[in-house]
């Protein structure tokens, strides 16, 4: 199996502050992961270390029943069998396109490197691109030939390094959806590093979040935009509201927005910080029943929904509310507002 095992991975450079501190990961087999984290929380280290570029100074990584390094190993970069997609592609301006596919196909004969060639060509989309050269591609087009070329070796794991980085957002999206395709057609595990949540989200089967060089969570994307481990994660997953509340009974939190239904049982907690996404807030009419009141302060429109940012009275922060559809309030409006649906609670 080509399972990925990550654990207790720890890198300084020099005398500074260590970069990854124990850092934990396990990734299934044929699973595509996210490493996902703000700059300088570690991910591309650990990419670097999985890979075999760099030495981590503790800790040991497992990809199937085999040691890639831990104490006293280091099994070196080209025998690992990752395939490698890095940011921007980076072919070899000087081979075909064909000629960039079967670079790492050594002992095939010339009938095997041909077939495979034309595979993977076929995989990404690109069948009959073979003779042409890296300069006559679309940005996007160099990064599915770069796939091409990490999957036509069969390796165990393939690691791409913000692939997406360097394309417009329109052109993101589709070959996201693409590469996705690729990756589980061949059964490769998978791991992304990646500081936009969205392409995390969307893309992965699993996603992890680095803090400061720990993983914080790792879970479904669903799981974790729904059910994050702490008000950290959940502001860094999507937008989060974040109100003060107080346990009332056994399954509600009284806020400033009112009474909230919680996902999950205090457990003894009275107090903490209440979790909810924009999307579970409602613009209603001033005089409704059980609705807090506010004033809109601003809106930012995204064409297929837009954000309504209001100041709820009693509370000091202001709050982002997700409206789809046609808007029907302006900055200054008084408006009520109302939650759908149960809440998380931090202590």
């Amino acid at each position: 199996m080509n399972e990925l095992h990550v654990e207790g991975l720890t890198k300084s450079y020099g005398a500074s502050e260590p970069v990854l501190r124990g850092l934990e990961l396990a990734v299934p087999a044929g699973a595509l992961a996210a490493v996902l984290g703000p700059s300088g929380c570690g991910k591309t280290t650990m990419l670097r270390i999985v890979a075999g570029f760099l030495h981590a100074d503790a800790g040991t990584v497992r990809l199937g029943d085999r040691l890639l390094s831990g104490p006293g190993v280091h099994l070196p970069p080209e025998r690992r069998r990752i395939g490698i997609v890095p940011q921007e592609g980076a072919l070899f301006p000087h081979l075909s396109v064909a000629r960039n596919v079967a670079f790492g196909l050594t002992g095939a004969d010339r009938a095997e490197r041909r077939r495979v060639t034309e595979e993977m060509l076929e995989l990404v989309g690109l069948a009959g691109y073979g003779d042409r050269m890296p300069h006559e591609l679309s940005g996007g087009q160099q990064q599915r030939i770069a796939l091409a070329r990490a999957l036509a070796p069969r390796p165990q794991l393939v690691l791409l390094d913000e692939p997406f980085n360097a394309l417009d957002s329109a052109l993101r999206a589709g070959l996201r959806a693409d590469v996705r395709a690729a990756l589980h057609a061949t059964g490769a595990t998978a791991v992304l590093v990646t500081h936009d949540q969205q392409e995390a989200l969307s893309t992965a089967d699993l996603v992890a979040v680095v803090r400061d060089g720990r993983v914080a969570q790792c879970d479904t994307p669903q799981h974790l935009y729904g059910r994050p481990a702490d008000p950290w994660v959940a502001g860094f997953v999507g937008d989060a509201v974040l109100l003060p509340g107080t346990v009332e009974g056994k399954g509600t939190a009284l806020t400033a927005l009112g009474a909230v239904p919680l996902a999950t049982p205090p457990n003894g907690t009275r107090t903490g910080t209440v979790l909810l996404r924009p999307e579970q807030l409602r613009l209603t009419a001033t005089d409704s029943e059980g609705a807090a009141r506010g004033t809109v302060t601003d809106i930012c429109y995204y064409g297929h929904d837009a954000m309504v940012t209001v100041t709820v009275d009693g509370h000091d922060t202001p709050v982002g509310i997700r409206v789809a559809g046609p808007l029907s309030v302006r900055p200054g409006q008084e408006t009520g507002i109302r939650v759908v649906g149960e809440a998380g609670l931090h202590p």
